[in-house]
């Protein structure tokens, strides 16, 4: 059973906390925390050891980086370092040179590393590609309400999950990425963008057109995948996924005031609906005990992040 250190208790990390807690395949050994109430917390409720920094990791054998994105690379240079896998919160850094630079540590260590990308565990995704044929255009849509405690913009926090998966779908990278950001909220810090949307273009000509936001008034995460004769509408919140075949469409009336149409629908049924962050663990506890192919992994991760610095600094 491999001994795991999280880096980070707050919302996410306390998730965290309870998958490893509750997984056969590994026990929390500590919980690293500057804040002590919420660090020494976490760690009693799960049976773990606090401590207020990261320090020497004798004895344990995997990390999980669930703190501050302005925290991830000092944590990711010391965790691979230390020759320790790594799972660590997206973006990796929200920069795409560091995240290059951590990456290339990894591969030259021979260290598993693992982004939480966390769309990719969602049932209704796992769905959705083994369905998927032929896609020609991607809409996607993830807005939520304002959050403050979220420091940095949607575009590394909400909408690399999109372009990710679109990614995933199309099996290619984009050609270009391109685009536009709306900073609208008083409380968000300069620079931090509330709305992000990106235009990606693909080589066989695929498109898919992204839209994240903060400034919603509901939480709201869909996917839709559009193939030339069928649509593929993914929904992740509610985990599942419709299929829409249109049939026919024409006028009601013969004076053209109306509009019918036939559609055939079809709702697949999704039997393994397991957690994402526990599915996402077991595949990280996979590269660990190394049957995951760990350079495969190392490879998936920077697409998405090169494609959301592109959005945001078009000159990079």
């Amino acid at each position: 059973m491999i001994q795991v250190a999280l880096v980070g208790a707050g919302t996410m990390g306390s998730y965290h906390a309870r998958v490893v807690a509750s997984s056969g395949r590994a026990s929390l050994a500590r919980v690293i925390d500057g804040y002590e109430p919420v660090g020494r917390g976490v760690a009693e409720r799960y049976g773990s050891a606090w401590q207020p920094s990261l320090g020497d990791l004798d004895g344990i054998d995997a990390v999980i980086v669930a703190a501050s994105t302005e925290a991830h690379y000092d944590l990711a240079k010391q965790v691979l370092e230390a020759g320790v896998p790594l799972l660590v919160e997206k973006p990796v850094v929200n920069d795409f040179e560091k995240t290059n630079e951590i990456i290339a540590l990894s591969a030259s260590a021979g260290v598993p590393v693992l982004c939480g990308l966390l769309e990719r565990f969602n049932p209704a995704v796992i769905m959705a590609r083994q369905l998927v044929a032929d896609p020609i255009h991607i809409t996607a849509t993830r807005h939520s309400p304002y959050a403050p405690r979220i420091k940095t913009g949607v575009a590394w926090d909400l909408l690399i999950h999109d372009v990710d998966l679109a990614i995933g779908l199309f099996g290619a990278e984009p050609c270009s990425t391109s685009g536009a950001l709306g900073h609208f909220h008083p409380q968000s810090a300069a620079g931090a963008e509330d709305v992000a949307s990106a235009t990606m273009t693909f080589a066989g000509g695929q498109v898919a057109q992204l839209s994240a936001s903060r400034i919603g008034q509901k939480k709201e995460r869909t996917m839709t995948v559009h193939e030339l004769d069928r649509l593929i509408e993914i929904d992740l919140l509610r985990r599942d996924v419709t299929l829409y075949r249109h049939v026919f469409a024409d006028a009601v009336e013969i004076d053209g005031r109306g509009y019918r149409q036939q559609t055939t629908i079809e709702i697949p049924e999704i039997t393994n609906a397991r957690e994402p962050l526990a599915a996402q663990f077991d595949h990280f506890v996979d590269l660990v005990e190394g049957s995951a192919d760990a350079d495969a992994e190392r490879r998936s991760i920077l697409p998405p992040h090169a494609a959301i610095a592109t959005l945001i600094d078009p000159a990079h």
